[in-house]
């Protein structure tokens, strides 16, 4: 059953991709809760019950599974800003979530949160570059980006000090993310959305949380 949720997300995430090129909102809205819906159960069937780190997770595919419908829901109300917004706003939740999972394995987290300031500074610097936004999805942006590259950076900062099965497939999961995001922000606020890079951050986002999901494996 455990591999099941894991199949149907693939495939209802690829119909939720088709919904959205051929330009049906409804239906995408439909498929893309559904696949969020898959990857959320195959987490909970996946989490060894009672681990600490594996309840946060699950909390964390939760969120994104409500944020998942919140910024497609965009497409359906005629005033999508504010309900978009709050999507992000349960994103950034989600990862905050994920990285109370995954930050108290760090010996030093000093070095860390150095690396997470100056990586966190350069990408806003280059994204900003690229995009033209209003000043609420900027704010929004400065804080999302940061902690999303925190993230990464105690991920691979585990995966270094104490490398196994969970922080190796977690890390890569949690890297998959920052680029669908990164993709998906350039996408959206650029000068140009172009729907080869929708697919592409679709397909990497919804890769990155079965990766985050399936580490809970090894936990």
């Amino acid at each position: 059953m455990r591999l099941f949720f894991c199949f149907a997300c693939i495939v209802i995430a690829a119909c939720f991709i088709y919904a959205e090129y051929k330009q049906k909102p409804v239906p995408a809205l439909i498929f893309k809760g559904l696949a969020s819906f898959c990857f959320v159960m195959y987490g909970l069937l996946t989490a060894p019950e009672g681990n600490p780190i594996a309840e946060k997770i699950v909390l964390g595919l939760v969120m994104g599974m409500i944020a998942d419908v919140l910024l497609n829901m965009r497409f359906v109300l005629k005033n999508g800003k504010p309900v978009f917004l709050v999507g992000i706003l349960v994103f950034l939740i989600g990862h905050i979530i994920y990285l109370l999972a995954i930050f108290p394995m760090i010996s030093n987290p000093i070095p860390v949160i150095i690396v997470t300031i100056i990586l966190t500074a350069l990408l806003i610097k280059w994204i900003f570059s690229k995009i033209t936004a209003e000043k609420a999805f900027k704010i929004f942006g400065i804080f999302y980006i940061g902690a999303i590259v925190l993230l990464n950076c105690t991920a691979f900062a585990n995966l270094i000090r104490t490398p196994s099965a969970f922080t190796v497939v977690f890390a890569a999961g949690a890297f998959l993310f920052l680029i669908s995001d990164i993709i998906l922000i350039l996408n959206t606020f650029g000068k140009e959305q172009i729907f080869r890079l929708r697919a592409v951050n679709l397909s990497l986002y919804y890769i990155g949380q079965l990766l985050i999901a399936t580490s809970m494996y090894w936990l």
